[in-house]
């Protein structure tokens, strides 16, 4: 149980940490555990823990309808889900990524020897930028991959028309946009796939999961095929493949956590209230807002820190987990700037700018159903106190 005490009795001043227990970044959402039992118990009873069973095609069902596209090929994690999606698309050469995403998104390409191509972000949106995207388009380039940084949709129709215009496949790693739209538009059906993940520390989560969602009937198959070595009878192969499929425990987990999605996003929308009532009038310190227009789902707490504030990021971050209070550093340092990217890219940072200072700048705070208005007040504080440390 965490211990609840004073503002002005906080670690750094001296006293022990405001946290007996760490307050982290992405502690998973669980939906209602009597309701997943029984789910579990029927897996047990039926036997059949995995290949396509009922509730992975129960919860790819629901979430296509849910998103308002005709296909979701549930898959064992995000990133197998980013490999078959890329290798299904045909993708080779050069494909134009951001620098500023998990590194997930640029070794889906790597691993395949496809080349990742750092665009720029827009310092506003903290999205792929498209004049970026449109400086870094070679002959030997046959892609792109936006991400919805935080939940909020990217520059889908701007990157559309850069694709359209030179010939070249778009997908979206949709990674922290499940549930969120583009006003009337679910995050799901842009370009021509989008790429969901289900880990634990997402908004909605299946333990461990993934997901590809399109329109694309024909391109769907494909994936469905290779999630599954190729197989398309009991022993008839006819396509390269893997093992990318969801277990049914995993599914299990999503159909309750989608039921329990509205008090998710409640709690998230709450909490990201609360933390602006908290951060107001912090000097050197600005809350990244959200359009309630476009239905985001709140899961991302980010802050960024700016000159005017006397710490630098990185001393907010050593304060703050005196506190026992984990906040992170995200996408530090940037995927061009990790060493199997640094390697290929020794001056990738030349042409990064905006997202060498955002990297330099952005704090991630504790969010979910798992923590209280009380806990938000102490955050809140102890960022107001280190100011003056």
């Amino acid at each position: 149980m965490k211990q609840i005490r004073s503002k002005a009795d906080l670690a750094i001043n001296g006293a022990p940490p405001a946290f007996a227990e760490p307050l982290h970044v992405g502690r998973p959402n669980m939906g209602e555990r009597d309701a997943f039992m029984r789910l579990a118990t029927e897996i047990y009873d039926r036997r059949w823990l995995t290949n396509n069973g009922p509730l992975v095609q129960e919860l790819e069902q629901r979430i296509g309808k849910r998103l308002g596209v005709r296909n979701c090929v549930a898959m064992c994690n995000g990133t197998v889900a980013l490999e078959i999606a890329i290798r299904a698309l045909g993708l080779e050469g050069e494909v134009i990524v951001p620098s500023y995403t998990f590194i997930a998104t640029a070794h889906a390409l790597h691993w395949q020897a496809i080349t990742p191509v750092f665009a720029d972000i827009d310092p506003t949106t903290h999205n792929l930028d498209p004049d970026a995207v449109r400086r870094m388009i070679t002959p030997r380039t046959t892609g792109i991959i936006g991400v919805h940084l935080w939940g909020r949709p990217g520059p889908v129709d701007q990157l559309q028309d850069l694709a359209d215009e030179h010939g070249l496949q778009l997908m979206f790693d949709a990674a922290h946009a499940f549930d969120c739209s583009l006003g009337s538009r679910k995050v799901g059906g842009f370009g021509r796939c989008e790429v969901l993940s289900f880990h634990a520390t997402k908004v909605f989560n299946t333990f461990e999961g993934g997901a590809v969602v399109t329109d694309d009937d024909e391109l769907a198959e494909a994936m469905r095929l290779m999630r599954n070595f190729g197989f398309v009878g009991y022993d008839d192969v006819i396509h390269p493949g893997t093992n990318g499929k969801m277990p049914e425990i995993n599914a299990a987990m999503g159909l309750v956590n989608l039921d329990a999605m509205p008090d998710f996003v409640e709690a998230n929308r709450r909490n990201h209230r609360a933390y602006a009532l908290g951060l107001n009038g912090i000097d050197g310190i600005s809350l990244l807002g959200y359009d309630e227009c476009n239905d985001p789902n709140y899961q991302y707490v980010v802050i960024e820190v700016h000159d005017d504030y006397p710490k630098s990021r990185d001393q907010i971050v050593a304060g703050l987990q005196a506190e026992n209070i984990l906040a992170r550093k995200y996408f530090w340092p940037g995927c061009h700037r990790m060493k199997p990217y640094r390697d290929l890219y020794p001056h990738a940072g030349l042409l990064l700018p905006q997202t060498d200072r955002l990297a330099g700048s952005v704090l991630v705070l504790p969010n979910g159903s798992a923590i209280s208005s009380d806990d938000i007040e102490l955050v809140a504080s102890a960022i107001r106190m280190l100011r003056t440390q």
